[in-house]
């Protein structure tokens, strides 16, 4: 019920505003985390477009390097309910054929972190919300961006080619 309040309370913040909210709360939480050492669930998504090409994004908060648009799951969420929420949410699309291609598993600021990898087709243009999502783009396979989460660089290919 609280982060609901809080993400309404966000939601009316101008986009600038928001964005400042959004650091600080990101570095709350990242406190928050290593005190508590939670186990989170997330899901992150692979959504393609006609031509095979991956979409990335850039956050307004963390690392300034390009990865999946993804996020946390409610507590007994369906990842495949989790990552349409979230693409939906983030940059306005919706995503067909959904399925989940990967779990895996990894500490985050201390905290256990389950990331369910979700890959479907990505309909609609995407739209960055100017909040948590400052850039979108498509990118093919094998001309993936030098400045990628790290990682991801294998991951990605790895994950599709499953």
């Amino acid at each position: 019920m609280f982060q609901l309040i809080v993400e309404r309370l966000f939601g009316l913040l101008p986009a600038p505003l928001h964005r400042v909210a959004l650091r600080r709360a990101h570095a709350a939480r990242k406190i928050w985390w290593r005190v508590r050492r939670p186990n989170v669930e997330a899901c992150r998504i692979l959504a393609l477009d006609s031509e095979g090409r991956v979409l990335l994004v850039r956050h307004s908060y963390g690392p300034a390097c390009w990865m999946p648009p993804g996020g946390g799951m409610k507590r007994g969420e369906d990842p495949i309910i989790a990552a349409i929420r979230e693409l939906g949410e983030e940059i306005g699309c919706c995503l067909a054929n959904a399925g989940v291609i990967a779990v895996t598993t990894d500490t985050l600021h201390g905290a256990g972190n389950t990331v369910h990898v979700v890959i479907g087709q990505c309909q609609g243009t995407p739209t960055p919300d100017q909040r948590e999502i400052l850039a979108a783009e498509f990118f093919a396979i094998d001309a993936l961006p030098d400045d990628l989460a790290r990682g991801l660089d294998v991951a990605i290919p790895l994950w599709l080619n499953a």
